[in-house]
Formats: C-alpha cells, structure tokens, sequence
C-alpha cells in the first residue's frame, strides 16, 4: 500500500496496511476490542478531569519543544511514547529500541539499562519542526503508562536517596533537602546529603521555595506536568498495576505482538502498597494534605482512590 506522506513523496506502509491508531479505533480483531472499552473509559477520564478542572480553558498554554522531551517517537510504527520515571520506563524505552532499531536489537532484555537512558538511542519529538510535530501528534498512536502517584513517590525515594550509589543525586539534591529541612545538621551531612528522611523529602516537595527555584526532578514530577495530558490527547494509558496486559496490547496494535512481548520479572524489590503506608507513617496530616494536594491531578486523572492510610485535613 502506498500512502502520500505531508512531505509529498510516496513511502511505503510498516507490515500490513492499517496502523495502530486505526487497529485501536476500529479493531479487526474482536480480542482486541474488548480491551478498547477499557482504554475508552480510562481516555474519558482524563477528558473528563481536564474539563473539570478548566486545566484547557485557563489561557491554553502552547507547548514549547521543552515540553515534547519525554515523547519518544516510533516512526516505524506510527507511535509516540511519553515516558513517566518510575513506571516500567526503563523497559520501555528497551521495547522503543527494539521498535526502531531496524533490526539492531531483537530482545530487549539483551540492552542494557543505562543503554535505554543515552537520549541518542531514541528520537523524541522535540528534535521536529513544527509542521513535522503536529503531524505526528494527529496521526500517530500516542500513550503513556501512570501508577499510584504515591507508590511512584516512594518508588523515586527508595531509588535515588536510599542507594548509595546515586551519589549525583546526593549531592545535587540531598544536600540542597537537608541544608533547607534539617536544624543542626552535621558538616558531613550537608556536604554528602545522603542520608535523606523521606518525611525532609516530603517537606522539600512542599515547600513553595522549592516549586519557585525550578521544576521537580522528572522522577517525582507529575504525569500531569511530563506528558501534558490535557494539551495531548492520548490514546492509550497504560497502568502499572496492570503492565503486561497493556503493553502486549500496544505491542498487537502495532502489528508486532507475535514476535515481541513486553519483558517480564518479578522484582522483589518493586515498591509496594504496603511499603507506601509504612514510609507515610511518620508524614503529618499537614503534610501529607499539602503533599495530596500537589499530586491532586494524577490521583484524578487517572482514576487513583485517595489512600486509606492518609490523614487527610
């Protein structure tokens, strides 16, 4: 099948002629369409949350490239990926290089994980012209996958303060939390900023002084303010909790599902519900009302219940 493409040259379609956008929209395949009430009901969702929040109608901002960094672009295949720190991203990225490595890589697993990080591995749509964006943004089949927002503070917590090996971490924000959070700090302290509390952690996020200085670190920024949800209409949004089915779904509407699975292992040390409610424990009900309220949209959006373990004000 050939289709014009907006540049005027002919190019030939991927395998078989009807792309992820149009296997998802109108399945062939009646496995497939059960799976798309699903996703329509999480799409309505956000619609939805956008609106009600007036998150569009507030002068609508236009998104600059520096917004477009996490939407990682799969021309093979017609898809864009808007990557979320903490939710299965480092897998991801490997299936994306897979995607469009053009027969370089056929397991994922085979990539190493610091390889999935090199930004020249993977092309996102910050690197297009204008013309060449909005194309993409109306023709391409465009998801993101979220998780309990509270499960993926933790998760970044764990990750890059209890480790000792983050030592960049430590130094450029560990020591920049415990000058701000911890009274008679030790020297030793405040030059390695290693030893970080999760509830001085909680505090650095809610403290106004900190949302002025710069964005957060995009480990614990929201989805929200990542992938720009009610500027960019997504079609698919993938959650943590049910990770293998919706990425071998993604996987199948692009037509590839037969010869690539989405990886899977049991990590023993994947944060979890019950790990969140011990590492809330010692937050205040002040601060964990202020912390909601940061994280308010995600919870919303993506149809996350308030945790039963908040104290809520």
């Amino acid at each position: 099948v050939m289709r014009r493409n907006p540049f005027g040259m002919d190019i030939c379609c991927r395998k078989g002629s009807r792309s992820p956008l149009q296997e998802l929209y109108n399945p062939t395949q009646v496995s497939l369409s059960n799976t798309a009430i699903l996703h329509q009901i999480r799409r309505d969702q956000v619609t939805d949350t956008c609106r009600a929040n007036s998150v569009s109608s507030r002068k609508r901002r236009v998104l600059t490239p520096n917004d477009l960094k996490h939407l990682v672009v799969d021309e093979d295949h017609e898809m864009i990926y808007c990557y979320v720190p903490k939710v299965a991203c480092t897998n991801w990225k490997r299936v994306m290089m897979v995607l469009t490595g053009r027969g370089k890589y056929s397991d994922p697993m085979e990539i190493p994980a610091n390889e999935a990080h090199v930004s020249s591995n993977l092309k996102t749509l910050n690197q297009y012209s204008i013309p060449e964006i909005n194309h993409r943004l109306k023709n391409y089949m465009k998801f993101l996958f979220v998780r309990e927002p509270f499960e993926r503070l933790v998760s970044a917590y764990r990750n890059k303060f209890t480790q000792k090996y983050n030592t960049s971490f430590h130094k450029r924000y560990g020591t920049k939390i415990v000058r701000r959070q911890r009274k008679n700090a030790t020297q030793e302290a405040l030059r390695k900023g290693d030893d970080v509390k999760f509830e001085e952690f909680v505090a650095y996020l809610i403290d106004p002084h900190t949302q002025r200085e710069e964005p957060f670190n995009e480990h614990w920024q929201t989805v929200y303010s990542l992938c720009h949800p009610c500027h960019i209409h997504y079609d698919l949004v993938g959650k943590y909790e049910t990770l293998e089915e919706d990425s071998n779904y993604i996987l199948q509407l692009a037509g590839v599902g037969s010869y690539l699975k989405f990886p899977t292992y049991a990590k023993s040390t994947r944060t979890t519900d019950e790990m969140t409610t011990e590492f809330f424990q010692n937050i205040s009900s002040e601060h964990q009302t202020q912390l909601y309220e940061v994280y308010k949209l995600d919870f919303l959006m993506f149809n996350y219940s308030v945790p039963s373990y908040l104290k809520l004000e």
